[in-house]
């Protein structure tokens, strides 16, 4: 893959999650009521520093845990036509509350339809809500996300690449050509 350009610097990324948990914070009335689901592999680093900072700004420590949807993101399209929770249980409890999917890109929006079945079958939430860190379009669902870190129009043959310091080592949101 040809790099193409850097779309979010470790700044950007900051300032854009810092955002959003106001956001979420201000749409929810507080933090009392929610829970943090983040989606492997890198909704985990969003959904842990979307926690902290809402600690910083709150003073309440929202639940969190994770969802495991193997073997699909944008860029691995060819392995799985079709996401599919692992079907491990929550840790967290999700009936009657505000359950916030976190996810680093939104894009065909399969991953977050998964991802949302797994929390139904957990309990009944209040509501389901979707923040992500970056929205490429190309959605095949009608899903759209609730907090968005930013927009980013695409080309299919396009990859949006992520990266957190404590999966990849560096905080960083670049685009590449296939």
């Amino acid at each position: 893959m040809k790099e193409k350009t850097i779309l979010m610097d470790e700044m950007a990324q900051n300032r854009a999650l810092y955002r959003i948990s106001h956001e979420i914070i201000e749409k929810n009335k507080g933090a009392e009521n929610l829970v943090l689901l983040g989606i492997r592999t890198r909704g985990i680093p969003m959904a842990e520093r979307l926690k902290n900072n809402i600690y910083n700004i709150e003073n309440v420590s929202v639940p969190m845990d994770t969802i495991d949807i193997t073997l699909y993101r944008d860029d691995l399209s060819e392995i799985a036509s079709a996401p599919y929770s692992s079907g491990e249980p929550l840790k967290v409890e999700v009936k009657g509350k505000n359950v916030v999917l976190c996810d680093d890109v939104l894009y065909t929006g399969r991953t977050v339809r998964a991802a949302i079945e797994a929390v139904l079958k957990a309990g009944r939430p209040q509501s389901i809500q979707l923040a992500v860190l970056i929205d490429r379009g190309h959605r095949e669902l009608p899903i759209r996300a609730d907090y968005v870190g930013k927009n980013i129009p695409t080309s299919i043959s396009e990859v949006v690449a992520v990266r957190f310091k404590e999966v990849d080592g560096e905080n960083i949101v670049k685009l590449y050509d296939k």
